[in-house]
């Protein structure tokens, strides 16, 4: 597809669905890239910290540089999604204003909040505020979709296939099928937003849903969700008195279908 026509996104950073016992939640986020129209390339929230080599990888494999990213758009402020914007020295930073003035707000410690790179965004001179509606870039719209955090955005970007970048409204194929969320602030408003988002990617025809922590997926042709690709996803570790002698768990299930 020609970009001048509108968006081409590629998926980055795979997210994956789980969770540990002792460590707690993974944050392993998905991240995704975004040529576009006038030249534009959009990176689709960043990851964590600890994904800054892989995602430097990643880039480097489809040919982009950190200074080539014209735009960062996050849709929420939780550590694994808003960590990485340094990263990007000439990107406009896209954050929904509501977000972020929750996010100031809230006291040091706070989990899921990494309160020092929430308030440098905060005083970027790069930042661009967002409510629902236009983005102000061309192509890109987004809407509010509270629950996982107060004012969380999606953003919905015109292609051929249409994108919709949706992170943790429905993080995951198990909370797009039930409606229901494992972390929320509010679970009514949360099951509203997922309604909603559903009702927004049924009037979208072919359009591809990248959700924050599973394999994008389409509806068939019954209206049904159906993932595309397979989940990569491996630890290695080293349990042994060598470091030749690693350990690795596999964690990519049967394909979905």
């Amino acid at each position: 597809m020609n970009s001048a026509s509108g968006w081409r996104v590629q998926t980055l950073l795979q997210g994956y669905p789980a969770t540990s016992k002792q460590q707690g939640g993974l944050g392993w986020s998905t991240v995704a890239l975004a040529h576009g129209p006038e030249g534009r390339i959009a990176l689709l929230d960043t990851g964590r910290l600890g994904v800054r080599g892989r995602l430097l990888a990643r880039l480097t494999e489809v040919g982009v540089s950190p200074a080539q990213v014209t735009d960062v758009l996050i849709t929420h402020l939780h550590y694994d999604h808003c960590e990485n914007w340094p990263m990007f020295p000439r990107a406009a930073l896209h954050v929904g204003g509501a977000e972020l003035d929750w996010a100031v707000a809230q006291p040091e410690g706070t989990p899921m909040l990494p309160e020092f790179t929430v308030r440098a965004l905060a005083a970027s001179p790069r930042l661009h505020r967002l409510a629902e509606g236009p983005t102000g870039l061309p192509g890109i719209s987004c809407f509010e979709a509270p629950g996982h955090s107060p004012h969380h955005l999606v953003f919905v970007l015109d292609g051929s296939p249409p994108v919709i970048f949706s992170s943790d409204v429905a993080k995951n194929r198990a909370e797009l099928a039930t409606g229901k969320a494992d972390i929320t602030l509010n679970a009514a408003a949360h099951a509203a937003s997922i309604a909603r988002l559903r009702a927004v990617w049924a009037v979208h025809p072919g359009a591809v849903l990248i959700m924050g922590h599973d394999l994008p997926h389409v509806l068939d042709a019954s209206g049904q969700p159906r993932a595309q690709g397979a989940h990569a996803m491996a630890i290695e570790a080293w349990l042994g008195e060598d470091l030749e002698e690693r350990t690795v768990f596999e964690l990519a299930p049967a394909p979905l279908r």
